[in-house]
């Protein structure tokens, strides 16, 4: 069975707020999703439904075939392994090692002892390295997560990611915080584990020339709702002021470069 993840009809309401709004998506093997949109128009929310941090009001989300939003306990947690979560504050433990950060994307294969003691295999290690080395940290490896820099820590947090063996990566807002250089290496290192892998990717992005360089799909959100779906040679200037309800291309930059380090949809 292809292994597509399917959202129908779903709802997310935050008591009186609808952050996402009856939304039906087909999102093939493979494919590098990029979804944009103004600050509020659901895309975090949306992110955090398919990886069932939250869960909808309503609708249905499921995975070749399983119903993702009826998981409870150990399948569940199976299931946010498959569906690795990249966040934008890198979520990493500063105190603790790179390596170890690493190594933490791999307790969801430990019992409760062995993942409360920290304990990982040799081929556990090897497996981290080898991530590590795929994104340039090997001479990282030993140095305290907190040391490093912005770009250096979100590439981390990546290669944390990829020693779940996810069949989905989820990025919210992954380069929102990072110079234009540092942006570029989590990008080439999101694409290269695309291609590589084979490996579905969604990424939340607040700049369009990063959606339409690295996109094979781009998912417009405005006020909870899909408003378009297509390829960046569909996303005319036309359709991006619709998206973003502005009057021109150069009002919308303004409003990205004050509000990019602060968007939380």
């Amino acid at each position: 069975m292809t292994q597509y993840l399917t959202l129908s009809d779903v709802t997310r309401q935050f008591g009186p707020t609808t952050a996402v709004d009856r939304v039906s998506l087909k999102i093939e093997p493979g494919q590098f999703v990029g979804v944009i949109g103004r600050s509020g128009a659901g895309k975090s929310t949306l992110l955090r439904l398919i990886n069932r941090l939250i869960d909808p009001t309503s609708g249905s989300i499921s995975f070749d075939g399983t119903e993702i939003t009826a998981l409870k306990g150990k399948a569940l947690r199976e299931w946010r392994r498959d569906c690795a979560m990249i966040f934008q504050q890198f979520n990493l433990v500063d105190r603790l090692d790179v390596l170890t950060n690493v190594l933490i994307g791999r307790l969801a294969e430990h019992g409760f002892l062995s993942s409360m003691a920290m304990q990982f295999t040799d081929a556990e290690r090897a497996q981290a390295i080898a991530a590590l080395d795929r994104l340039d940290l090997v001479p990282q490896a030993l140095q305290r997560a907190g040391t490093l820099s912005g770009g250096q820590q979100q590439r981390v947090a990546i290669a944390k990611a990829l020693v779940q063996k996810p069949k989905i990566m989820l990025a919210d807002e992954p380069i929102a915080s990072l110079d234009p250089a540092n942006a570029t290496l989590v990008m080439d290192g999101l694409k290269q584990i695309n291609q590589d892998d084979g490996i579905t990717v969604l990424v939340n992005l607040h700049t369009l020339d990063t959606a339409r360089a690295y996109c094979d799909r781009i998912i417009a959100m405005r006020e909870g709702r899909v408003f378009f779906d297509g390829t960046a040679r569909q996303l005319t200037d036309d359709v991006v002021r619709d998206i973003y309800g502005l009057k021109g291309l150069q009002e919308f930059n303004e409003a990205v470069t004050s509000t990019a380090l602060r968007e939380t949809a």
